[in-house]
């Protein structure tokens, strides 16, 4: 069985528990730059290169991830939103990004599978799922960076598709299942993922599934391109993702008619993870555990979900919270069965369908 058959048959049974935030996650150890930097010989400061930890201190990654895990996460991601060489050249550190994201690839493939096993040795059938995590970069296909030319473009479609293509195949030989375009504030710049995914597919003779993820800039519910939910979901579609849904920007209240919104109308799975709330003015998250999972709860009683999750701000206790608050709650069901069909890759998706 194919991973995206698998994840799809997982998801008729029960709403999926993804994981919750790396960064803040990371800040709660107080690395100081040589820790970030460990041996590597680099010309730039480290501190704040979180990808980097996979290679410099995997304990880092290693126990956040294990952590999610335990507190119920069916899928973990990737430490490597920013393992990318347009983000790593902030650092000095582009020639790396292939050795980060394998390694990163590696650390939740084994952990992933060391917890399905556990759960095999004890007679349960529970997959877990790896996905490769990729952000959005600090370029934008959309828009202009200089208010005097308009027609400016720091980079271009293919420049972006093939940077994504490098992170994509360095994440597939560290062992992912799938891959996540996540916080998505310029719908062109997903396209272009999602067009190296495709390719990155086709180089293996093998679907990769997608699993895509917008954020919004303002609560009208657009992204910084402008695009609504709803636009969104119809310029990303022809690709099957696997799931669809929202994260970062926002919590779980602000996010509420958004998440019905694109519940409506995807043909796919819904996959949503929240800041814990609104940070305080101090740049902090104070949301409790307890709080997030009475809200995204409300999504789940509504019909309106399959897989749930935090983003930043969010803890393996917001992530226990939130798995043992649905428990027992049946998943949001695809609009058509057939369409299930289709995505798990038995026939080919048509736009009539």
């Amino acid at each position: 069985m194919s991973k995206r058959a698998q994840l799809l048959a997982e998801a008729e049974k029960r709403i999926l528990i993804t994981d919750g935030a790396f960064g803040t996650e990371i800040q709660n150890w107080k690395l100081d730059e040589a820790a970030y930097a460990g041996d590597l010989r680099l010309s730039h400061d480290q501190k704040g290169n979180n990808d980097i930890l996979a290679l410099t201190m995997p304990e880092v990654p290693r126990d956040i991830t294990r952590a999610y895990l335990e507190a119920g996460s069916d899928i973990v991601s990737t430490n490597t939103f920013s393992a990318n060489v347009i983000s790593q050249a902030d650092y000095g550190a582009e020639h790396l990004v292939r050795d980060i994201n394998v390694a990163s690839g590696r650390i939740a493939r084994e952990l992933a599978d060391e917890f399905e096993a556990r759960d095999a040795k004890n007679g349960i059938e529970r997959p877990r799922f790896v996905a490769g995590a990729i952000g959005p970069t600090n370029k934008t296909l959309s828009l202009s960076p200089d208010v005097n030319d308009p027609g400016y473009r720091e980079i271009d479609f293919d420049h972006l598709k093939g940077v994504y293509r490098e992170q994509i195949d360095a994440l597939v030989e560290g062992g992912v299942d799938f891959i996540l375009i996540e916080t998505v504030f310029d719908t062109l710049n997903a396209k272009a993922g999602v067009m190296a995914a495709l390719e990155a597919g086709w180089a293996l003779g093998r679907d990769l599934p997608i699993m895509l993820s917008m954020t919004l800039t303002d609560l009208s519910g657009r992204n910084l391109s402008g695009h609504t939910v709803e636009a969104f979901w119809h310029a990303v579609r022809h690709a099957k993702p696997v799931t669809i849904g929202l994260n970062c920007s926002f919590g779980a209240e602000q996010l509420r008619p958004h998440v019905r919104t694109l519940s409506e109308i995807a043909d796919t799975l819904i996959m949503v993870y929240p800041n814990a709330g609104l940070p305080n003015e101090l740049g902090e998250y104070d949301e409790r555990p307890a709080t997030t999972a009475g809200l995204v709860g409300e999504w789940a009683r509504a019909g309106q979900v399959n897989v749930l999750g935090g983003c930043c701000g969010s803890t393996p206790a917001h992530i226990r919270a939130i798995a043992d608050g649905v428990a027992g709650l049946a998943p949001r069901r695809v609009a058509r069965p057939e369409v299930r069909t289709r995505l798990a890759g038995l026939e080919p998706m048509t736009m009539a369908a």
